[in-house]
């Protein structure tokens, strides 16, 4: 040790100069602290050569997306159709408690309604896709033209359930004056 007159001295220890940092020996060329950044990678395999497939018709390959996305996509204008089910549903109330009878028959009615609107929904989203997609080549961002059909088709259901309803009518015809 050298001078001990200094306060740092005394916490120091000499290394003597003769000794380097041992660094153990490398493989492949590689050296410890050196990047290989701007080094050519060489290539064992050669690429294949990419051929891109042109679109044919109706039935053109579109984007690849997962199920989920497309799942998400039916949220985007639900309420139309959750409008017009509930429209639909309180004109079928009216209907079927007008009819004083068994309500097995007026709910099964209202069930097939809902399955035909559900189908329509599909028929929809399905067009929509064939021809929005695939033959103009846009992307729908949502479901809100299917779900605007189906809730015309339910609010016209509940218009016709209102039809059959011999008190509305009259008292229809009695509001219009006919």
């Amino acid at each position: 040790m050298s001078d001990q007159t200094q306060p740092w001295a005394e916490r120091t220890v000499e290394v003597p100069k003769d000794s380097g940092p041992v660094v153990p020996p490398q493989r492949d060329g590689f050296q410890r602290g050196v990047a290989s950044v701007g080094r050519p990678k060489t290539s064992r395999t050669e690429p294949f050569p990419v051929v891109e497939q042109e679109p044919t018709g109706w039935f053109s390959p579109g984007p690849s997306r997962p199920l989920s996305w497309y799942l998400a996509q039916w949220r985007n204008g639900a309420e139309w159709t959750a409008a017009g089910g509930l429209f639909a549903f309180v004109c079928w109330g009216i209907w079927a408690i007008s009819s004083r009878g068994d309500l097995t028959s007026p709910v099964v009615t209202f069930l097939l309604t809902l399955l035909v609107a559900g189908g329509l929904f599909a028929l929809a989203r399905l067009l929509g896709r064939l021809v929005w997609e695939r033959q103009l080549g846009r992307v729908r961002r949502s479901a809100r033209g299917a779900h605007a059909v189906t809730a015309i088709f339910l609010v016209g259901v509940g218009i016709a359930y209102l039809q059959q309803t011999d008190w509305v009518v009259s008292a229809w015809n009695w509001v219009t004056g006919g």
